[in-house]
């Protein structure tokens, strides 16, 4: 009698180097992944740097105008409700011009995230 061989018929070579460029493809997608998330993320930490270090500017320089106008004025509440309308003036202009100013705000975003 013939006895039965439990072997298994030899894969393909193909087959093989089909998995292989798989796994490699993978992890090269999940290193790009990797690098595209850790570029955006500096990128924000870098920006938010600046955004918080010009908001400090624009207070000190803020103060710094109240006082200087204070001192035209002569009266603190002058020099320091003239710097209130000022803001106030420029608030209503970003109201009104919200829309026009959205879109450029937008396409600067997007920029950012699809840099490279």
């Amino acid at each position: 009698m013939e006895e039965k061989k439990d072997t298994t018929p030899p894969v393909p070579p193909i087959i093989e180097q089909l998995k292989e460029y798989a796994e490699i493809r993978f992890k090269l997608l999940k290193y790009e992944a990797i690098e595209g998330g850790t570029s955006i993320l500096a990128s924000i930490i870098a920006d938010l740097v600046v955004v918080i270090s010009m908001v400090l500017a624009f207070l000190f320089a803020s103060v710094t105008l109240g006082f200087y106008l204070a001192t035209l004025f002569h009266s603190y509440w002058a020099g320091f409700g003239c710097v209130a309308v000022l803001y106030f003036l420029i608030a209503m202009f970003i109201k009104i011009f919200k829309r026009s100013l959205e879109r450029p705000l937008i396409n600067i975003f997007i920029q950012k995230i699809f840099k490279r």
